[in-house]
């Protein structure tokens, strides 16, 4: 099995004035997605189609700019900078972390540790 991870940016929370910077973003909200290469098959006017298991998981960061860092306007963000900050804050232990926990709920999708069964009578 193989996932593809997907980060997205959700919102930032902003202070309006900081340290002499303004809108300085003190919380990531951000969401990342997991997507197998296995999946299901669904036929519909018999065309077969490949649904791949999917998994998310989602959370916030906290950011704290000190005075002195380098600084970057809120207008020139992109969401791979803000991306890169979340996972440098925490780390590459939390970010391989949340990949197994994706990777255990796809691997409960591809195989349920618990089933419910139709009623035997």
């Amino acid at each position: 099995m193989t996932n593809t991870y997907t980060w997205f940016i959700d919102s930032l929370n902003c202070i309006p004035s900081l340290e002499g910077q303004t809108n300085v973003v003190s919380t990531v909200h951000w969401r990342v997605n997991a997507i197998s290469d296995q999946g299901t098959t669904m036929t519909i006017n018999d065309v077969v189609s490949l649904i791949p298991y999917t998994a998310t998981v989602c959370g916030t960061q906290q950011l704290t700019y000190t005075t002195g860092m380098p600084f970057t306007a809120y207008s020139s963000l992109t969401e791979v900078t803000v991306i890169e900050w979340v996972k440098s804050a925490m780390g590459a232990e939390k970010v391989t972390e949340l990949q197994n926990n994706l990777n255990s709920q796809i691997a409960n999708l591809i195989n349920p540790p618990i089933v419910v069964l139709p009623l035997p009578w």
